[in-house]
């Protein structure tokens, strides 16, 4: 069964993570600083991510990315839960990163807030989540 129900149910999830994260003035900084910016492209549902210094959009025109990372909402889900690890998912293809390898390497850590954030968002929007 998958995690989410709807686009709408997962598009409110992930927009509402990256939204808490750029509330964090020291992560805002540092990706205006370091001028990253981040497509994530979701797939079952289809929808992207666009997260910059300037906030998070959903879907429209593709914009330039300094990192554009591929992955399906169930992959997400794991990764965001911790049952998935970031260097896993990218060795067997269950993500796909389009971009610097420094830049990814600069960014994952400063992701750390989300994953103790996103248990909760995903529950309250009755994400279901496999153990």
């Amino acid at each position: 069964m998958p995690a989410f129900t709807s686009r709408e149910q997962a598009v409110s999830v992930f927009s509402q993570l990256f939204e808490i994260l750029l509330e964090d003035g020291a992560f805002r900084a540092i990706i205006r600083d370091e001028a990253l910016s981040v497509r994530f492209v979701h797939t079952k549902p289809d929808f992207e991510l666009h997260v910059d210094a300037d906030g998070v959009r959903v879907d429209g025109p593709p914009a330039p990315t300094t990192l554009a990372i591929k992955m399906s909402c169930d992959t997400a889900d794991a990764l965001w839960t911790g049952r998935l690890l970031m260097p896993i998912a990218v060795a067997t293809g269950k993500i796909r990163i389009k971009g610097s390898v420094a830049r990814v390497i600069e960014f994952v850590p400063l992701l750390r807030p989300a994953f103790d954030r996103y248990p909760a968002l995903a529950a309250a929007a009755g994400v279901t989540t496999a153990a």
